[in-house]
């Protein structure tokens, strides 16, 4: 068996959780290199897979200066630092596993596309929803035919309400400036979903949404600047208080372990190391005084060639969860994405029933409904030539869908409708959907 080799350029979230998936089949993966500015998080993946300390690097620019050391980079970098470290990548001819979404505006993720195709160079965009039991099973009930020919598809996106407030409110996707606007930032995977489910190109994008809650005008009288400042007199009561949240957490909210780690950007951390990292980070400020800019609720409606239409919403106030509801000319489907079961009522036959999600015997392991450990392994199969899925999508297609995303932030912000032929066109980039 070959062992594909790997340089990682960015160890947080989703840069350590690749490299975790990838160190559990040591056989197929082996990391020689890492870069990421966080010194102790270069330490856990050099220990991780044992190798020399020269190999860990504070600048992705320093890793990607040297000649080509590895089959495969992973790009797990900050939003606004996706474009730089994949072109120059690619141009040594690195093969990219890119974490979502591709860049931050329509010419850089074209520009990834480009240069990609030119360089005959692999390309998997982290859209880890398509290798899911989850959506593995949506989509081959879908063409197993059981539903006839796809109508209509609507698509809920519940981030959950702590959620939002940690990652787009306080956290780093709080500015569309500094990463990218909330339908690509997080939604870009259920633009993604929507045309690979419904595999027709889209014709037409409009949008609604804007930030209405998370504001100064809604903050709460008396409130600090920030909460951990121990005057607010909505301390008790407000279930964004950032001790509540981060460290006496007395309900056991979800991800709370997550988000701790991220506030004190390690893992081995006290409670005032928590409360110290509260005091100087943006994870201690009051919702209503952070100077976010990102919408709190979104839709999104696309029509689809063959007049197939397409509804996705977004919004923040909800525990949390992904819901789809699929209307077909023989037959509806409806599930929230941790069912074990998916509902079916196929009126052509007058039947009600439930598929399982899983096969026996199968489980689900890893972070994303299984999807982290599923694109791994497809990644792996994909560059090895053994590759009989269908979840992997081309660089091309993935910045197809990503279009849609951006055309959508157009049609919200101008009120319009977006003429999808015509985007491509203006943006000279060739849909091929």
């Amino acid at each position: 068996m070959k062992q594909l080799t790997v340089v990682l350029i960015g160890a947080g979230g989703r840069g350590s959780a690749y490299a975790k998936h990838m160190h559990m089949t040591p056989e197929k993966y082996k990391i020689v290199a890492v870069a990421d500015p966080n010194k102790e998080k270069c330490r856990v993946i050099r220990e991780m897979y044992g190798f020399s300390e020269d190999r860990c690097f504070s600048d992705w620019k320093d890793l990607l200066a040297l000649p080509k050391m590895a089959d495969i980079a992973v790009i797990a970098t900050s939003d606004n630092l996706h474009y730089e470290p994949a072109m120059k990548a690619i141009s040594l001819g690195y093969d990219l596993l890119l974490e979502k979404p591709v860049a931050q505006t329509v010419k850089e993720c074209t520009d990834i596309a480009n240069a990609a195709k030119e360089k005959n160079v692999s390309v998997l965009v982290c859209h880890v929803l398509r290798y899911t039991p989850f959506y593995k099973k949506v989509k081959s009930i879908i063409t197993s035919g059981t539903l006839g020919e796809i109508v209509s598809l609507d698509q809920t996106e519940c981030v959950g309400n702590v959620h939002f407030s940690h990652s787009f409110v306080r956290g780093n996707w709080h500015s569309e400036k500094e990463a990218t606007p909330m339908i690509l930032a997080k939604t870009c995977h259920d633009l993604d979903m929507a045309q690979w489910l419904i595999d027709k190109p889209c014709k037409k994008v409009s949008s609604f949404g804007s930030l209405t809650h998370f504001t100064e005008k809604n903050a709460p009288e008396g409130s600090p600047r920030r909460c951990i400042d121990g005057n607010c007199p909505h301390a008790k009561t407000c279930v964004y208080n950032c001790e509540t949240l981060y460290i006496h957490n007395p309900d056991g909210r979800p991800w709370k372990d997550i988000f701790k780690k991220q506030v004190a950007t390690h893992d081995n951390f006290s409670d005032e190391e928590l409360r110290e990292a509260l005091k100087r980070t943006d994870y201690g400020l009051c919702v209503y005084h952070a100077n976010n800019d990102m919408v709190d609720h979104q839709i999104v409606n696309m029509e689809f060639a063959d007049g197939v239409i397409s509804h996705l919403s977004v919004n923040a106030f909800n525990g949390g969860g992904r819901y789809i509801h699929i209307y077909g000319t023989r037959g509806e489907l409806y599930a929230f994405e941790s069912d074990k079961e998916i509902q079916i009522y196929n009126f052509a036959e007058g039947k009600r029933y439930k598929v399982p999600v899983l096969e026996e015997g199968e489980t689900i392991v890893g972070g994303h409904l299984g999807g982290d450990l599923g694109i791994v392994t497809d990644l792996y199969d994909y560059l090895t030539e053994n590759y009989t899925g269908n979840s992997i999508a081309n660089i091309r297609v993935s910045v197809a869908n990503h279009l849609i995303g951006f055309a959508a932030e157009e049609a919200r912000h101008n009120d319009t409708v977006v003429q999808m032929d015509d985007y491509f066109a203006k943006n000279n980039y060739e849909n091929l959907l």
